[in-house]
């Protein structure tokens, strides 16, 4: 897929503590890169959501600065919250067009196996990104592999399989597996691997148990010295 340009306006931002602007519903953001100092910027988070959503880590990014100063850049880092998973703060690189950048691209899974239809097996997705090398202008929005082509559970696709420019470099081990068919579990299989859940609950349980009975010796034992000083006194 081709690359698209897009467009995002920011602001300078104070000393003000990241925690506080996204209280305001602001997202905080670092630019640097070729040939400029950090600055410290702030968007509204709605919007940059949206543009990450859509424009990844591998589009140019048309950043204006206060109605000002435009730069092209990319997104080349973000922090997310670890448990409602939003976006915490992100970095954007200032590209120079005639220098090759390293970078992302996502993997598009597209197309149905055969091997899942007919012979009932599970898609397997090692990887979901590409990282590259490559000049601004030769970048690509998102590359997709077709597992169609899994007709087998010994067929497997290859990093090395994926078809990308040549003006595009794989910095992956091109020997890596991108996505195969696993084979669905004979009964046999599915019946011990029940037999093993079951045994390790057991373990649990009588760990559990033991240690509720370790806990009972030691309050008895507590007691009982209690008891005995309560008696000598």
């Amino acid at each position: 897929m081709t690359n698209l340009d897009y467009c995002l306006k920011v602001e300078i931002r104070n000393k003000e503590k990241a925690k506080f602007l996204r209280a305001k519903g602001l997202t905080p953001l670092v630019l640097y890169g070729h040939g400029i100092k950090p600055i410290s910027l702030s968007v509204k988070n709605t919007v940059f959501d949206k543009l990450f959503s859509e424009a990844g880590k591998s589009s140019i990014i048309n950043l204006e600065i206060n109605d000002g100063e435009k730069y092209k850049t990319i997104i080349h880092d973000v922090q997310f919250h670890p448990v409602s998973d939003n976006i915490l703060h992100a970095d954007i690189y200032k590209v120079s067009m005639k220098e090759k950048i390293e970078t992302e691209i996502p993997i598009i899974f597209v197309g149905e196996s055969r091997a899942v239809i007919e012979l009932g097996g599970s898609l397997i997705t090692n990887k979901s990104s590409l990282n590259i090398s490559a000049l601004p202008t030769d970048l690509i929005h998102e590359v997709e592999v077709d597992v169609s082509i899994i007709d087998n559970f010994e067929k497997q696709i290859h990093i090395q399989d994926i078809k990308l420019p040549d003006t595009i470099e794989i910095l992956d081990d091109i020997e890596e597996v991108v996505a195969f068919v696993q084979e669905p579990r004979s009964e046999e299989e599915l019946a011990e691997l029940d037999e093993k859940i079951e045994e390790k609950i057991d373990e649990i349980e009588v760990e559990k148990h033991d240690k509720q009975d370790e806990e009972g010796s030691e309050t008895e034992t507590t007691d009982e010295t209690k008891l005995n000083q309560q008696t000598k006194t």
